[in-house]
Protein backbone atom coordinates (compact mmCIF):
# COMPACT_ATOMS: atom_id res chain seq x y z
CA UNK A 1 0.00 0.00 0.00
CA UNK A 2 2.56 2.80 0.98
CA UNK A 3 4.66 2.39 -2.35
CA UNK A 4 1.54 2.88 -4.41
CA UNK A 5 0.94 6.03 -2.28
CA UNK A 6 3.96 7.77 -1.64
CA UNK A 7 4.86 10.31 -3.88
CA UNK A 8 2.73 13.82 -3.14
CA UNK A 9 4.08 14.81 0.51
CA UNK A 10 7.95 13.52 -1.00
CA UNK A 11 7.57 15.64 -4.22
CA UNK A 12 6.01 18.74 -2.16
CA UNK A 13 8.75 18.51 0.50
CA UNK A 14 11.66 17.76 -1.67
CA UNK A 15 10.26 20.76 -3.28
CA UNK A 16 10.13 22.56 -0.12
CA UNK A 17 14.00 22.93 -0.06
CA UNK A 18 14.13 24.63 -3.55
CA UNK A 19 16.65 27.30 -4.70
CA UNK A 20 15.45 30.25 -2.64
CA UNK A 21 15.30 28.21 0.78
CA UNK A 22 18.80 26.64 -0.23
CA UNK A 23 20.09 30.22 -0.83
CA UNK A 24 18.49 31.55 2.32
CA UNK A 25 19.97 28.21 4.64
CA UNK A 26 23.42 29.41 3.04
CA UNK A 27 23.16 33.24 4.06
CA UNK A 28 21.44 32.20 7.85
CA UNK A 29 24.91 30.09 8.33
CA UNK A 30 26.83 32.54 7.12
CA UNK A 31 25.76 35.61 8.66
CA UNK A 32 24.86 34.36 12.36
CA UNK A 33 26.97 30.86 12.13
CA UNK A 34 24.48 27.66 14.33
CA UNK A 35 21.74 30.43 15.86
CA UNK A 36 19.10 29.72 13.45
CA UNK A 37 20.10 25.74 12.94
CA UNK A 38 17.31 24.93 16.08
CA UNK A 39 14.38 26.91 14.19
CA UNK A 40 14.95 23.82 11.16
CA UNK A 41 14.75 21.19 13.92
CA UNK A 42 11.20 23.10 15.27
CA UNK A 43 10.08 23.36 12.04
CA UNK A 44 9.91 19.91 11.64
CA UNK A 45 6.67 18.93 13.84
CA UNK A 46 5.07 22.44 12.34
CA UNK A 47 5.25 21.37 8.56
CA UNK A 48 3.98 18.17 9.25
CA UNK A 49 1.11 19.54 11.20
CA UNK A 50 0.33 21.99 8.10
CA UNK A 51 0.33 19.29 5.08
CA UNK A 52 -1.29 16.46 7.26
CA UNK A 53 -4.18 18.22 7.59
CA UNK A 54 -3.73 19.19 3.73
CA UNK A 55 -3.67 15.75 3.08
CA UNK A 56 -6.47 14.72 5.36
CA UNK A 57 -8.83 17.52 3.03
CA UNK A 58 -8.00 15.56 -0.04
CA UNK A 59 -8.11 12.06 0.45
CA UNK A 60 -11.38 13.04 2.55
CA UNK A 61 -13.09 15.27 0.45
CA UNK A 62 -11.89 14.60 -2.71
CA UNK A 63 -11.69 18.23 -3.43
CA UNK A 64 -8.55 20.98 -4.20
CA UNK A 65 -7.87 23.64 -1.92
CA UNK A 66 -8.93 26.35 -3.99
CA UNK A 67 -12.09 24.42 -4.59
CA UNK A 68 -13.00 23.76 -1.14
CA UNK A 69 -12.90 27.05 -0.08
CA UNK A 70 -14.89 28.15 -2.93
CA UNK A 71 -18.00 25.60 -2.03
CA UNK A 72 -17.20 26.43 1.44
CA UNK A 73 -16.64 30.37 1.73
CA UNK A 74 -17.80 31.71 -1.62
CA UNK A 75 -15.95 32.75 -5.28
CA UNK A 76 -14.51 35.85 -3.41
CA UNK A 77 -12.80 34.10 -0.37
CA UNK A 78 -11.39 31.66 -2.89
CA UNK A 79 -10.23 34.41 -5.36
CA UNK A 80 -8.84 35.85 -2.61
CA UNK A 81 -7.05 32.36 -1.54
CA UNK A 82 -5.60 32.00 -4.83
CA UNK A 83 -4.76 35.06 -5.30
CA UNK A 84 -2.28 34.70 -2.61
CA UNK A 85 -1.13 31.32 -3.95
CA UNK A 86 -0.54 33.47 -7.72
CA UNK A 87 1.50 36.10 -5.87
CA UNK A 88 3.78 33.64 -3.77
CA UNK A 89 4.21 30.89 -7.06
CA UNK A 90 5.63 33.87 -8.86
CA UNK A 91 8.25 34.70 -6.41
CA UNK A 92 8.91 31.32 -6.07
CA UNK A 93 9.39 30.55 -9.68
CA UNK A 94 11.63 33.48 -10.12
CA UNK A 95 13.79 31.91 -7.32
CA UNK A 96 13.77 28.59 -8.87
CA UNK A 97 14.94 29.75 -11.82
CA UNK A 98 17.32 32.28 -10.57
CA UNK A 99 19.02 29.09 -8.51
CA UNK A 100 19.01 27.64 -12.34
CA UNK A 101 21.04 30.88 -13.55
CA UNK A 102 23.25 31.11 -11.10
CA UNK A 103 24.13 27.24 -11.72
CA UNK A 104 24.62 28.01 -15.12
CA UNK A 105 26.92 30.77 -14.59
CA UNK A 106 28.84 28.64 -12.43
CA UNK A 107 29.99 27.38 -15.92
CA UNK A 108 30.20 30.19 -18.24
CA UNK A 109 26.39 29.65 -19.31
CA UNK A 110 24.72 32.71 -20.08
CA UNK A 111 21.29 33.04 -18.39
CA UNK A 112 19.03 33.53 -21.21
CA UNK A 113 21.15 29.82 -22.52
CA UNK A 114 20.17 28.17 -19.22
CA UNK A 115 16.39 29.74 -18.96
CA UNK A 116 15.94 28.05 -22.29
CA UNK A 117 17.19 24.85 -21.70
CA UNK A 118 14.85 24.64 -18.39
CA UNK A 119 11.23 25.76 -19.63
CA UNK A 120 11.98 23.50 -22.83
CA UNK A 121 12.54 20.81 -20.48
CA UNK A 122 9.44 21.43 -17.83
CA UNK A 123 7.69 21.83 -20.28
CA UNK A 124 8.85 18.43 -22.36
CA UNK A 125 8.01 16.84 -18.88
CA UNK A 126 4.36 17.86 -17.80
CA UNK A 127 3.14 18.23 -22.08
CA UNK A 128 4.33 14.79 -22.37
CA UNK A 129 3.72 12.70 -18.97
CA UNK A 130 0.74 11.53 -16.80
CA UNK A 131 1.03 12.43 -13.11
CA UNK A 132 3.08 9.27 -12.34
CA UNK A 133 5.56 10.35 -14.31
CA UNK A 134 5.93 13.52 -13.68
CA UNK A 135 5.82 12.29 -9.67
CA UNK A 136 8.64 10.11 -10.57
CA UNK A 137 10.65 12.09 -12.39
CA UNK A 138 10.14 14.97 -9.92
CA UNK A 139 11.68 12.63 -7.27
CA UNK A 140 14.74 11.41 -9.36
CA UNK A 141 15.21 15.45 -9.59
CA UNK A 142 14.54 16.26 -5.77
CA UNK A 143 17.00 13.05 -4.93
CA UNK A 144 20.29 15.10 -5.93
CA UNK A 145 19.43 17.54 -3.51
CA UNK A 146 21.60 14.59 -0.58
CA UNK A 147 24.53 16.00 -2.46
CA UNK A 148 24.15 18.71 0.26
CA UNK A 149 24.67 16.36 3.26
CA UNK A 150 27.98 15.14 1.69
CA UNK A 151 29.43 19.46 1.37
CA UNK A 152 28.20 19.38 5.33
CA UNK A 153 30.04 16.32 6.52
CA UNK A 154 33.00 17.90 4.73
CA UNK A 155 32.85 20.96 6.12
CA UNK A 156 33.85 19.41 9.36
CA UNK A 157 31.46 21.49 11.77
CA UNK A 158 32.65 22.34 15.26
CA UNK A 159 30.29 20.59 17.66
CA UNK A 160 31.33 22.92 20.38
CA UNK A 161 30.87 25.90 18.64
CA UNK A 162 27.76 24.22 17.77
CA UNK A 163 26.47 23.57 20.73
CA UNK A 164 27.61 27.26 21.66
CA UNK A 165 25.54 29.37 19.32
CA UNK A 166 22.45 27.31 20.06
CA UNK A 167 22.18 29.04 23.39
CA UNK A 168 23.16 32.08 22.46
CA UNK A 169 19.99 33.34 20.13
CA UNK A 170 19.69 37.11 19.84
CA UNK A 171 15.96 37.57 19.22
CA UNK A 172 16.06 41.30 20.01
CA UNK A 173 17.94 41.86 16.72
CA UNK A 174 15.87 42.88 13.88
CA UNK A 175 18.07 41.04 11.15
CA UNK A 176 18.38 37.87 12.65
CA UNK A 177 14.21 38.54 12.83
CA UNK A 178 14.16 38.67 9.34
CA UNK A 179 16.36 35.52 8.25
CA UNK A 180 14.05 34.07 10.71
CA UNK A 181 10.83 34.85 9.48
CA UNK A 182 12.59 34.03 6.16
CA UNK A 183 13.61 30.10 7.26
CA UNK A 184 9.66 29.93 7.94
CA UNK A 185 8.37 31.27 5.01
CA UNK A 186 11.42 29.13 3.08
CA UNK A 187 9.43 25.67 5.07
CA UNK A 188 5.92 26.35 4.72
CA UNK A 189 4.90 27.58 1.70
CA UNK A 190 1.57 28.68 0.49
CA UNK A 191 1.90 27.11 -2.71
CA UNK A 192 2.80 23.36 -0.87
CA UNK A 193 -0.87 23.40 0.73
CA UNK A 194 -2.27 23.75 -2.70
CA UNK A 195 0.15 21.21 -4.56
CA UNK A 196 -0.29 18.57 -2.15
CA UNK A 197 -4.10 18.67 -1.95
CA UNK A 198 -4.46 18.41 -5.67
CA UNK A 199 -1.73 16.18 -6.11
CA UNK A 200 -3.39 13.28 -3.75
CA UNK A 201 -6.88 13.77 -6.08
CA UNK A 202 -4.75 13.74 -8.95
CA UNK A 203 -3.04 10.62 -8.16
CA UNK A 204 -6.68 8.87 -7.59
CA UNK A 205 -5.84 8.42 -4.28
CA UNK A 206 -8.57 7.85 -1.30
CA UNK A 207 -9.43 7.90 2.62
CA UNK A 208 -8.20 4.45 2.28
CA UNK A 209 -4.70 5.40 1.95
CA UNK A 210 -4.76 8.20 4.50
CA UNK A 211 -2.00 6.28 7.22
CA UNK A 212 0.57 5.83 4.12
CA UNK A 213 -0.06 9.17 3.14
CA UNK A 214 1.07 10.55 6.26
CA UNK A 215 3.83 8.67 6.36
CA UNK A 216 4.90 9.76 3.07
CA UNK A 217 4.72 13.28 4.21
CA UNK A 218 6.62 12.93 7.85
CA UNK A 219 8.99 11.58 6.43
CA UNK A 220 9.27 14.12 3.64
CA UNK A 221 9.42 16.59 6.41
CA UNK A 222 11.92 15.31 8.01
CA UNK A 223 14.02 14.90 5.05
CA UNK A 224 13.33 18.60 3.73
CA UNK A 225 14.59 19.70 7.19
CA UNK A 226 17.79 17.89 7.38
CA UNK A 227 18.67 19.47 3.82
CA UNK A 228 18.48 22.76 5.04
CA UNK A 229 20.53 21.88 8.01
CA UNK A 230 23.15 20.79 6.20
CA UNK A 231 22.98 23.79 4.11
CA UNK A 232 23.14 26.20 6.99
CA UNK A 233 26.03 23.81 9.00
CA UNK A 234 27.86 23.82 5.67
CA UNK A 235 27.91 27.85 5.40
CA UNK A 236 28.49 28.48 9.18
CA UNK A 237 31.58 25.77 9.42
CA UNK A 238 32.68 27.92 6.06
CA UNK A 239 32.34 31.31 6.01
CA UNK A 240 30.54 31.95 9.08
CA UNK A 241 33.66 30.86 11.12
CA UNK A 242 35.86 32.65 8.84
CA UNK A 243 34.63 35.45 6.93
CA UNK A 244 31.04 36.16 9.00
CA UNK A 245 30.32 39.61 7.23
CA UNK A 246 31.27 38.36 4.20
CA UNK A 247 27.82 39.17 1.82
CA UNK A 248 26.73 36.65 -0.50
CA UNK A 249 25.43 38.01 -3.33
CA UNK A 250 25.21 35.27 -6.23
CA UNK A 251 25.20 31.87 -6.18
CA UNK A 252 28.61 31.57 -7.32
CA UNK A 253 29.69 33.26 -3.88
CA UNK A 254 27.23 30.99 -2.35
CA UNK A 255 28.94 27.60 -3.80
CA UNK A 256 32.38 28.92 -3.46
CA UNK A 257 31.69 29.68 0.32
CA UNK A 258 29.71 25.79 0.78
CA UNK A 259 32.50 24.09 -0.75
CA UNK A 260 36.01 24.75 -0.26
CA UNK A 261 37.42 21.48 1.56
CA UNK A 262 36.06 19.38 -1.84
CA UNK A 263 38.34 21.57 -4.15
CA UNK A 264 37.31 23.96 -6.91
CA UNK A 265 36.14 21.62 -9.55
CA UNK A 266 34.45 18.69 -7.12
CA UNK A 267 33.07 21.68 -5.22
CA UNK A 268 31.37 23.20 -7.93
CA UNK A 269 29.79 19.89 -8.95
CA UNK A 270 28.88 18.81 -6.16
CA UNK A 271 27.17 22.43 -5.55
CA UNK A 272 25.58 22.71 -9.04
CA UNK A 273 24.33 18.90 -9.02
CA UNK A 274 22.42 19.95 -5.63
CA UNK A 275 20.74 23.63 -6.49
CA UNK A 276 19.64 21.72 -9.63
CA UNK A 277 18.04 19.05 -8.56
CA UNK A 278 16.00 21.65 -5.90
CA UNK A 279 15.26 24.12 -8.47
CA UNK A 280 13.99 22.07 -10.87
CA UNK A 281 11.66 19.87 -8.46
CA UNK A 282 10.22 22.94 -7.01
CA UNK A 283 9.97 24.33 -10.68
CA UNK A 284 7.99 21.52 -11.37
CA UNK A 285 5.66 21.54 -8.31
CA UNK A 286 5.02 25.49 -7.96
CA UNK A 287 3.93 25.96 -11.68
CA UNK A 288 1.23 23.04 -11.26
CA UNK A 289 0.49 24.48 -7.74
CA UNK A 290 -0.29 27.83 -9.69
CA UNK A 291 -2.20 26.23 -12.47
CA UNK A 292 -4.22 23.96 -10.20
CA UNK A 293 -5.49 26.23 -7.98
CA UNK A 294 -6.53 28.55 -10.89
CA UNK A 295 -8.29 25.82 -12.23
CA UNK A 296 -10.03 25.37 -8.89
CA UNK A 297 -11.36 28.56 -9.06
CA UNK A 298 -12.41 29.12 -12.38
CA UNK A 299 -13.25 25.54 -12.97
CA UNK A 300 -11.59 24.99 -16.23
CA UNK A 301 -10.23 21.50 -16.77
CA UNK A 302 -7.32 20.45 -14.78
CA UNK A 303 -5.46 17.03 -14.23
CA UNK A 304 -2.15 15.20 -15.94
CA UNK A 305 -4.18 12.89 -17.04
CA UNK A 306 -6.46 15.04 -19.83
CA UNK A 307 -3.72 16.02 -22.96
CA UNK A 308 -2.98 19.49 -23.31
CA UNK A 309 -5.93 19.64 -26.01
CA UNK A 310 -8.44 18.85 -23.62
CA UNK A 311 -7.48 21.22 -20.96
CA UNK A 312 -6.01 23.97 -22.73
CA UNK A 313 -5.94 26.51 -19.84
CA UNK A 314 -4.37 24.43 -17.70
CA UNK A 315 -1.35 23.33 -20.06
CA UNK A 316 -1.36 26.98 -21.29
CA UNK A 317 -1.27 28.86 -17.85
CA UNK A 318 1.60 26.50 -16.30
CA UNK A 319 3.85 27.86 -19.40
CA UNK A 320 2.48 31.04 -19.59
CA UNK A 321 3.59 31.49 -15.12
CA UNK A 322 7.02 29.67 -16.15
CA UNK A 323 8.18 31.86 -19.43
CA UNK A 324 6.88 34.96 -17.18
CA UNK A 325 9.27 33.92 -14.66
CA UNK A 326 12.09 33.31 -16.54
CA UNK A 327 11.75 36.59 -18.35
CA UNK A 328 12.25 38.24 -14.93
CA UNK A 329 14.97 36.55 -14.38
CA UNK A 330 17.01 37.04 -17.43
CA UNK A 331 16.60 41.20 -16.62
CA UNK A 332 19.49 41.12 -14.22
CA UNK A 333 17.72 41.43 -10.31
CA UNK A 334 19.92 40.48 -7.84
CA UNK A 335 19.07 36.97 -7.37
CA UNK A 336 20.13 36.59 -3.72
CA UNK A 337 18.25 39.28 -2.01
CA UNK A 338 14.82 38.70 -4.02
CA UNK A 339 15.16 34.90 -3.43
CA UNK A 340 15.54 35.65 0.77
CA UNK A 341 12.99 38.61 0.08
CA UNK A 342 10.44 36.03 -1.89
CA UNK A 343 10.34 33.96 1.61
CA UNK A 344 10.09 36.94 3.73
CA UNK A 345 6.85 37.44 1.42
CA UNK A 346 6.00 34.13 1.85
CA UNK A 347 6.11 34.62 6.10
CA UNK A 348 3.68 37.49 5.63
CA UNK A 349 1.08 35.69 3.79
CA UNK A 350 0.67 32.78 6.32
CA UNK A 351 -1.92 34.13 8.07
CA UNK A 352 -3.95 33.92 5.06
CA UNK A 353 -3.28 30.46 3.98
CA UNK A 354 -3.00 28.64 7.10
CA UNK A 355 -6.05 30.36 8.50
CA UNK A 356 -8.17 28.94 5.44
CA UNK A 357 -6.60 25.61 5.95
CA UNK A 358 -7.34 25.33 9.79
CA UNK A 359 -11.26 26.53 8.84
CA UNK A 360 -11.20 23.82 6.58
CA UNK A 361 -10.62 21.23 8.75
CA UNK A 362 -12.87 22.46 11.28
CA UNK A 363 -15.94 22.46 8.69
CA UNK A 364 -15.44 20.78 5.90
CA UNK A 365 -14.40 17.22 6.65
CA UNK A 366 -17.23 14.72 7.93
CA UNK A 367 -16.72 13.29 11.94
CA UNK A 368 -14.56 10.73 11.80
CA UNK A 369 -11.92 12.85 10.00
CA UNK A 370 -12.55 16.47 11.23
CA UNK A 371 -10.09 18.59 13.42
CA UNK A 372 -11.62 18.74 16.87
CA UNK A 373 -10.81 18.37 20.76
CA UNK A 374 -7.83 18.66 22.26
CA UNK A 375 -5.72 18.43 18.71
CA UNK A 376 -7.89 21.23 17.12
CA UNK A 377 -6.80 23.69 20.02
CA UNK A 378 -3.35 22.57 19.83
CA UNK A 379 -2.91 22.70 16.21
CA UNK A 380 -4.58 26.31 15.55
CA UNK A 381 -2.27 27.65 18.73
CA UNK A 382 0.84 26.36 16.82
CA UNK A 383 -0.54 27.60 13.45
CA UNK A 384 -1.72 31.57 15.17
CA UNK A 385 2.25 31.00 17.00
CA UNK A 386 3.88 30.37 13.43
CA UNK A 387 1.71 32.76 11.24
CA UNK A 388 2.33 35.50 14.36
CA UNK A 389 6.00 35.06 14.27
CA UNK A 390 6.56 34.72 10.82
CA UNK A 391 4.60 38.22 10.10
CA UNK A 392 6.27 39.78 13.56
CA UNK A 393 9.68 38.63 12.42
CA UNK A 394 9.48 39.84 8.94
CA UNK A 395 7.73 42.95 9.30
CA UNK A 396 10.69 43.52 12.45
CA UNK A 397 13.20 42.85 10.33
CA UNK A 398 12.23 45.12 6.78
CA UNK A 399 11.60 48.34 9.25
CA UNK A 400 14.26 47.67 11.69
Amino acid sequence: MFMLVIGPGLVVMLADTDAGSVITAAQSGARWGYKLLLLQALLIPILYMVQELTVRLGLVTGRGHGELIRERFGRGWAWLSVSTLVVACLGALVSELSGMAGVGLLYGVPTWLTMLLTIALILTVVWTGSYRSVERIAILLGIFELAFLWVAWRAHPDPARLMDELTHIPLGDPQYLYLAAANVGAVIMPWMVFYQQSAVVDKGLGREHLHAARLDTAIGAVITQVIMAAVLIAAAATIGRTRPDTPLDTVQQIAAALTPFLGVNVGRAVFAVGMSGAALVATLVVTLAAAWGLGEVTGYRRSLENHPREAPWFYGTFSAALVAAALVVTSGVNLVDLSVAVEVMNALLLPVVLGFLFLLACKALPDPYRLRGAYAWITGTVILATAGFGVYAGLSGALG
